[in-house]
């Protein structure tokens, strides 16, 4: 799946030059998003060119609230996801790591949520995650995405052992020193942190228990 902006790239006029010339449709599933709107208004307009355009009838929404840090406007979005559900698209919002906030857009229509695990394009990996865990664990049961602050695999494979869904990654591909190693670094994190989620960890301890068993031993 590959995410893109309605807003600031061209997928919608295919008269002049189109990132869907460069990307195949029937391979990658395109996923528009609403990034850089600061208002509903703005959000919902361009929803709804992309799914007029026959791209998708799925949005990952944002609505941004601070220009400086790109914290979600809650509020907003929350109205946007109530509006945009009822019209039938697939709703994923980006968000906080509120758990409250997550039910609240759950309940709105929300197909799935987003919570940040940093600020967007910062790197600084899941700095909350105990709030992810109470998401995924008992506010929701919609699938939980980690969307922004994954910087490197680490990042990505706590993500996917807290027991998130997915992850979605943007700066910490695009902006590495070899992206293409690092998508594949992403790739296998993201794989075994969901195979170690499912196997389930042992329980953290503040003392030693020996492993090795004394079954045959003579004491």
């Amino acid at each position: 799946m590959v995410t893109v902006s309605v807003r600031r790239v061209n997928i919608i006029d295919r008269k002049s030059e189109n990132l869907l010339d460069f990307i195949d449709p029937k391979k990658y599933k395109i996923l528009p998003n609403t990034a850089g709107c600061y208002t509903v208004e703005d959000a919902l307009r361009y929803s709804r060119l992309a799914r007029e355009a026959g791209i998708s009838d799925l949005i990952k929404l944002e609505v941004i609230g601070d220009e400086k840090t790109l914290f979600p406007d809650t509020i907003g979005l929350l109205k946007a996801t109530e509006i945009l559900a009822k019209e039938g698209f697939i709703v994923l919002p980006y968000t906080n790591d509120d758990p409250i906030m997550a039910k609240r857009l759950e309940d709105a229509g929300a197909a799935a949520v987003m919570p940040l695990g940093a600020p967007i394009g910062s790197g600084l990996g899941i700095r909350n995650p105990y709030n992810i865990r109470i998401i995924i664990e008992t506010a929701v049961k919609v699938p939980v995405v980690v969307d922004a602050g994954v910087g490197t695999a680490s990042d990505a494979a706590i993500a996917m052992e807290l027991g998130c869904d997915a992850v979605l990654i943007n700066t910490g591909i695009a902006g590495a020193k070899d992206p293409i190693a690092m998508a594949s670094a992403m790739k296998h994190a993201v794989i075994a942190g969901r195979l170690a989620y499912r196997a389930g960890r042992i329980p953290k301890k503040l003392y030693a228990t020996a492993s090795s068993p004394i079954e045959g031993m003579l004491l």
